[in-house]
């Protein structure tokens, strides 16, 4: 009996049907019981490579496997994750293009509310991203509220029958909505803008070039343009120069709130409250020390806003006894209020 030639197959090794059919046509040729030849062609191709010098193992046989319980290894966990979070997914996807038809079949604030939920951050995307090379006293809370007008008109305008991504297209009317407020807030004219940014670029490589600030007279030169007419142009991109007051202020302080540099002349200063408060303490102290007649003159002339002659008539004396009172009253409030200092 001639042996089977192994057949390569793509990886080098033996093709175990071509060798197992070969091998089982033989021993039937020549006499073999009929018992062997119903064997199947996995464990007859398995033999023949055997035979053929153990080239390769291309199958396993039922019994091999039956014997082998834990052979199978368990997914990774990157797959089970992957794997848990397609339906998620997928749901999510379902759910978005029933809105979308719905909307379409039947437009409704109700439906159209819940897709600028959806595509909301979308929005404060696109918002950080112009905002970037903005200045600072520009809120981002104002371009996103831009932003939103933009989204709602990109859902309104959206066909989802020409098979676009609606995020690439709403990206757009979403920036275009943001600059077009920013520009409508914009009282300097596009082409003094447009001026300005020119020569600022030109001042830039000007000063690279010669490495100093260039002069006017370069300026001029570099832009095409006599000195007078840059002159000029000067004085319309003073309007490009604004300066926020509260970043003017807080230019080298820790406060950034311009509020609290700027002083309050109706505020109550809490040490003069507490000098005045101690003065008329002292000064009603030094009152009740003095006799009941020089106290009355005092009350009446100081609290009761009375004439030296209407206290005349209610202490029944003259104006000019009245006058001594109250000078004697006077110095005598001196002399306690000196005493009560330098004590």
């Amino acid at each position: 009996m001639t042996e089977p030639t192994p057949v390569p197959n793509d990886a080098g090794g033996v093709s175990a049907g071509t060798a197992g059919s070969t091998h089982a046509d033989d021993r039937h040729t020549d006499g073999t019981p009929a018992r062997y030849a119903g064997r199947d062609s996995a464990a007859n191709g398995r033999t023949a490579g055997d035979r053929a010098g153990d080239t390769v193992t291309t199958s396993t046989s039922p019994a091999e496997t039956d014997e082998r319980p834990d052979a199978d290894t368990p997914p990774e966990p990157d797959t089970a994750d992957a794997e848990a979070a397609a339906p998620a997914r997928t749901e999510a996807d379902v759910a978005i293009r029933a809105l979308w038809q719905e909307f379409a079949t039947e437009p409704s604030q109700r439906t159209r509310d819940r897709l600028v939920l959806h595509y909301a951050p979308l929005v404060k995307y696109v918002a950080g991203r112009v905002g970037t090379g903005l200045p600072t006293h520009v809120d981002v809370a104002d371009l996103i509220q831009s932003g939103i007008f933009g989204l709602v008109d990109a859902i309104e305008k959206f066909d989802p029958d020409r098979g676009l991504r609606f995020e690439t297209y709403a990206m757009q009317r979403i920036r275009g909505a943001i600059l077009d407020d920013l520009r409508s807030q914009d009282w300097v004219p596009r082409v003094v803008r447009s001026r300005a940014r020119e020569v600022q670029r030109t001042l830039e490589r000007l000063g690279a070039r010669l490495g100093r600030t260039p002069t006017d007279a370069e300026v001029a030169a570099e832009l095409g343009i006599s000195l007078a007419e840059l002159r000029e142009l000067y004085g319309q991109l003073r309007l490009t120069s604004v300066v926020a007051l509260e970043a003017l202020v807080a230019e080298g302080k820790e406060s950034e709130s311009v509020v609290e540099s700027l002083p309050d002349d109706d505020a109550v200063d809490p040490a003069a409250v507490l000098v005045d408060r101690d003065n008329r303490k002292q000064l009603a102290d030094a009152i009740s020390q003095l006799n009941e007649r020089d106290r009355i003159v005092v009350s009446l002339y100081y609290f009761e806003s009375l004439t030296l002659a209407e206290i005349g008539k209610v202490l029944g004396v003259t104006e000019s006894r009245v006058s001594q009172l109250h000078t004697r009253a006077v110095l005598r409030l001196r002399a306690k209020l000196q005493e009560g200092a330098a004590g």
